[in-house]
């Protein structure tokens, strides 16, 4: 009986292994596809092939969706049906020599659910913070006719070739048709190319490269630092390093002599204080250099106590000389100490000093301009008004002028939001930017009205793209989060005007202040200094008090206050509204 039952087992697998094979894209025409004839099985179909069959006029590249019945109009009625996304995608790399660019592979097994209408798949290749969208169309052979057991073959793309090093891209597989409404009709995918210290090494990278020979050493109380220069090649002459330690932050930049030594610096740090711990970095002075941390504390130094001969001899010589000194000013002590005593009794106050002793110590800390601020990306949404932008505008101002800190604000980078586009700015800024601040307002939950003849009204698209770009944020935190790393670069705030009910779900994990109460937090979160120590309350100049005594504090004040009575008027007449909803159900297949 068990050889039958292996024999059964051993059929069932051979069988099933069969049905695991690697289907490639052939080379075939539209026209083929349509005749149904049998080499016809996977052809990749061009822009150039479906221009000739069809005479269509839209780019093919733009992915626009098109009629099921353009591409099978012969036979309708598979347009009536759809099938499910497919399953198990997979991104493979191929060799490439290029150093500066990858080639990807895309494969793919399809859904079980409808797999007896499929007819074709669309892979489509969309660059994150950019507007790159490569697709690639393949059709099956029409007389074609699968069943669930098909499952498991492996379909595969044709290559995507001049993919750039180190961007992330996400990949959309969809099988075809699919209907109208195809949001869950497809399955997404998110990878991104290797770097290029990962492709070349470090050594080639000059946007990548970082000292890796680092050697610290103390010399009384200062120390010695040194470490490895960038290669030649890669053009790097200035350097900057940074120290933080004792509420204190100091910048050193460094500019190595190359015709001496090109292979090794050595700077040293000095002003540090005993027994505080430092944490110092140092990069190439680039932007978006990478950083080399390193850690730094001050020992005391250990005085030698071993005398020699000579020492001694001088060490009684002077207590000899001491001692007829202090014999001789024994006297005068003693009768200076009767006087002074005296004068003690009659003007010192003891009550006044112990209430001077136990009074805490106040310290006021003037802002200044650093030569490398930390730099501040405000994200907000423009569906609140004009009157909201304003006072974002403001706050831009008064954190740049009075606050030490570099903003970036979307409506100082007209040009750069031109030429990479809002999301692609957005996403760059987000890397860039040390930290990330989120204006909260009921405007980050705004989505398009529905008219009453079943359209959407056509908003502005700067008015949605905020929900967008807080997406992306609340997703970079979640995933910050899941690798334990430091979540204090996500910030959110509301002004006076919005509720806390406005913070989006997906910033949850993020500080939140409520301006202009909070300027001393926001203040201490980003620099990094702490506002309160033991006998100590850090008071920041113009921004812990009276801050509206500065012009620039003026206007955001004046700002704030119109807002709230234009944001009052705008929501009444919104809650006079109520959006209408329709649904289709046609099938569609996408291009």
């Amino acid at each position: 009986m068990w050889r039958g039952t292996l024999t059964l087992c051993l059929s069932l697998l051979l069988h099933s292994g069969a049905l695991e094979e690697q289907i490639h894209p052939q080379n075939c025409t539209l026209n083929c596809i349509r005749k149904g004839e049998p080499e016809c099985k996977y052809c990749r179909i061009t822009q150039d092939n479906v221009k000739t069959a069809l005479g269509f006029t839209s780019p093919f590249g733009a992915c626009v969706p098109w009629p099921c019945h353009a591409f099978l109009g012969e036979t309708p009625h598979i347009c009536q049906h759809y099938v499910h996304a497919p399953q198990n995608v997979v991104v493979e790399f191929l060799p490439n020599l290029d150093p500066k660019h990858e080639t990807a592979i895309i494969s793919w097994s399809p859904s079980k659910h409808g797999i007896a209408f499929l007819r074709g798949f669309q892979v489509s290749l969309h660059a994150l913070g950019g507007a790159q969208v490569v697709c690639q169309l393949f059709l099956m052979q029409q007389n074609l006719s699968l069943t669930p057991a098909h499952t498991q073959m492996i379909y595969y793309s044709e290559p995507f070739p001049m993919l750039p090093l180190d961007t992330q891209y996400a990949v959309t597989v969809m099988a075809l048709p699919v209907p109208e409404k195809w949001d869950r009709f497809y399955h997404k995918k998110l990878f991104s190319t290797i770097t290029c210290p990962q492709k070349n090494g470090l050594e080639k990278c000059k946007k990548d490269w970082y000292p890796t020979y680092l050697v610290v050493e103390q010399d009384g109380h200062d120390i010695n630092v040194t470490f490895n220069l960038a290669p030649p090649d890669l053009q790097l002459g200035r350097y900057l390093s940074s120290c933080y330690g004792g509420g204190e932050r100091t910048y050193t930049a460094l500019e190595p002599d190359l015709k001496n030594n090109n292979t090794q610096y050595t700077y040293r740090l000095s002003h540090l204080y005993p027994g505080v711990n430092y944490t110092c970095q140092i990069a190439a002075d680039v932007v978006d250099a990478v950083k080399k941390k390193f850690f730094i504390e001050i020992l005391p130094i250990r005085e030698d106590t071993s005398s020699s001969l000579s020492d001694l001899i001088l060490l009684i010589s002077l207590l000899s000389l001491g001692v007829f000194l202090a014999t001789t000013v024994a006297a005068l002590i003693a009768l200076c100490k009767r006087k002074r005593d005296k004068l003690n009794k009659k003007y010192t106050a003891p009550d006044i000093c112990q209430q001077f002793h136990d009074r805490p110590e106040g310290q006021c800390v003037a802002v200044s301009s650093k030569s490398s601020p930390p730099s501040l990306l405000i994200v907000y949404s423009s569906s609140d008004g004009p009157a909201h932008v304003r006072v974002v505008l403001h706050l831009a101002a008064f954190l740049q002028r009075h606050m030490a800190i570099k903003v970036f604000l979307d409506l100082w980078e007209s040009l750069s939001l031109m030429e990479d586009g809002v999301l692609g700015w957005y996403s760059r800024k987000i890397a860039e930017s040390e930290y990330v601040l989120v204006i909260c307002s009921s405007g980050l939950h705004h989505r398009p009205q529905e008219k009453k003849d079943g359209g959407k009204e056509e908003d502005h698209p700067d008015q949605n793209m905020s929900s967008a770009i807080v997406a992306v944020i609340g997703e970079e935190l979640c995933r910050a989060k899941a690798r334990g790393q430091d979540l204090s670069k996500y910030i959110t705030a509301n002004f006076e005007y919005s509720k806390e009910t406005d913070v989006p779900a997906v910033m949850g994990l993020a500080s939140h202040y409520t301006l202009t109460a909070d300027f001393p937090l926001l203040f201490s979160h980003i620099h990094g200094l702490a506002l309160q120590q033991p006998g100590v309350c850090l008071q920041i100049e113009h921004i812990s008090e009276d801050y509206y005594k500065l012009p620039a504090g003026e206007a955001l004040q004046r700002a704030i206050l119109e807002a709230k009575t234009g944001l009052s008027e705008q929501h009444e007449c919104e809650d006079m509204k109520g959006p209408t909803t329709t649904t289709t159900t046609n099938g569609w297949m996408m291009l």
